[in-house]
């Protein structure tokens, strides 16, 4: 069973983490510039989820400290758009992350679904629903769908994590993994300067 805490603005101040949290956002849309955050999901990988609802211009003082502490490791599930989004809407560098999408497109190459629900289905057994995906994600009060949904984004990366390191010691990728998540930053950054497309690293 989880234990999902709904906060407004911030973290609370008795919130403690190890050397290990799995983070998601939610947004009003896929457009960096545009579509504004507005959760923040923090898992421990205990079972216990943090709901951070954010408005525009809040400081988050905590959840900042915590997405800039170098001695925690931030795990993530397609960190590149996460990452760009922090650093556009609150103004931090989210260091050091741990991505597993990149991780499995590293490891799992025989296949073609790399999504969060593939991942938990293939590894875990776990299906998730992803129903409340595009629900008002802007809305005051979320509902207890969208809570659960909101949760389920981080209460398995921590297991995904596990599985992932297997595979990337076992293909020799971990030195190649560790370079990919190092340069999010910089994929981050090209990303809000509309380098996506096209991509200077394209043709």
């Amino acid at each position: 069973m989880s234990n999902i805490r709904v906060c407004q603005g911030d973290l609370p101040q008795q919130a403690r983490f190890d050397k290990e949290v799995a983070i998601d956002t939610e947004t009003m849309g896929l457009n960096l510039h545009r579509d504004r955050l507005c959760v923040v999901q923090i898992g421990d990988g205990k079972g216990n989820v943090w709901l951070v609802q954010i408005q525009k211009d809040m400081d988050c003082p905590r959840l900042k400290k915590l997405l800039t502490d170098k001695k925690i490791l931030k795990i993530f599930h397609f960190a590149r758009f996460d990452v760009a989004k922090i650093l556009n809407d609150l103004g931090v560098v989210t260091a050091p992350v741990y991505c597993t999408k990149i991780a499995s497109k590293l490891t799992r190459t025989s296949s073609p679904s790399h999504g969060l629900k593939a991942l938990c289905n293939d590894l875990l057994g776990v299906e998730l629903s992803k129903e409340q995906q595009t629900s008002d994600w802007g809305s005051e009060k979320l509902t207890l769908e969208q809570q659960q949904y909101a949760a389920n984004d981080v209460l398995y990366l921590h297991a995904l994590k596990e599985k992932l390191d297997a595979l990337l010691k076992r293909e020799g990728r971990q030195d190649l993994a560790e370079h990919c998540f190092r340069f999010l930053e910089t994929r981050a950054r090209l990303d809000l300067l509309d380098f996506d497309s096209p991509d200077i690293f394209a043709h």
